[in-house]
């Protein structure tokens, strides 16, 4: 009997623990509605001032004392057959990269990214997400490895919903997500756009070494990444 007591105590212990650990958890959305309109307003500022480099280190300061340490909402996407997806439906580390067809990627950008994904396919999940519509993305994804998982949002028929309004109206695009295994931010990044009249070579390079950097840095290693936490229905969304 005192056994069977001892194992009750720890077992509800143990859950009343796990409870409170979720209920400390600051979400990115949450975080985004606390600290968004005030880095807005002074990014806003800087840019109209063409002061470029303090609009930077403003992006840079919000993630770093903001962003980072919040947890990724499970948002969803859908996927080239138009079948919903889930972010929490990955158990790996993320390499989450939000992009558009209008936008154009350094000439040495995509070969490096599947290098990278072939190099950490068994640790590291690839996500490609296109702010377009189906077809669009549909055809953009030749371009990556089977290793990239390719997902979009067509904003013409969701123009308001929670994804688009937190993903891409908050910090534009493109914008390279850092996502731990249990969905914590470690960093978010904005692509270093190179000059163009580099070789296809140095862009290879100098592509590689920064998004191998971000992945060593923040995916690889951490305590985060090596207990993926299963979030049952504690999204805000």
């Amino acid at each position: 009997m005192k056994r069977f007591l001892l194992l009750f105590f720890i077992i509800f212990g143990l859950n009343i623990q796990a409870q409170t650990e979720k209920n400390d958890r600051l979400f990115f959305s949450d975080a985004l509605v606390m600290h968004l309109p005030k880095y807005n307003k002074e990014a806003k500022a800087a840019y109209r001032h063409r002061e470029f480099e303090k609009a930077e280190n403003l992006f840079d300061t919000l993630v770093e004392t903001k962003l980072k340490g919040t947890y990724i909402d499970n948002f969803k996407f859908l996927n080239l057959r138009g079948k919903e997806v889930a972010l929490y439906d990955f158990k790996k580390p993320v390499y989450l990269l939000t992009y558009a067809s209008w936008c154009i990627p350094g000439k040495g950008e995509i070969p490096a990214l599947n290098e990278l994904a072939e190099k950490y396919q068994d640790r590291i999940d690839f996500i490609m997400l296109f702010w377009d519509k189906r077809e669009t993305a549909k055809e953009l994804s030749k371009q990556f490895n089977s290793h990239i998982k390719v997902l979009y949002v067509d904003e013409t028929t969701n123009k308001h919903s929670y994804v688009v309004e937190n993903m891409k109206h908050s910090l534009g695009l493109p914008t390279c997500y850092l996502i731990a295994g249990n969905k914590q931010i470690m960093n978010i990044k904005r692509s270093v756009f190179h000059p163009y009249n580099i070789s296809k070579e140095e862009s290879f390079q100098l592509n590689y070494e920064a998004i191998n950097s971000a992945i060593t840095d923040n995916l690889i290693g951490n305590s985060q990444n090596k207990m993926p936490v299963e979030f049952n229905g504690i999204s805000p969304e």
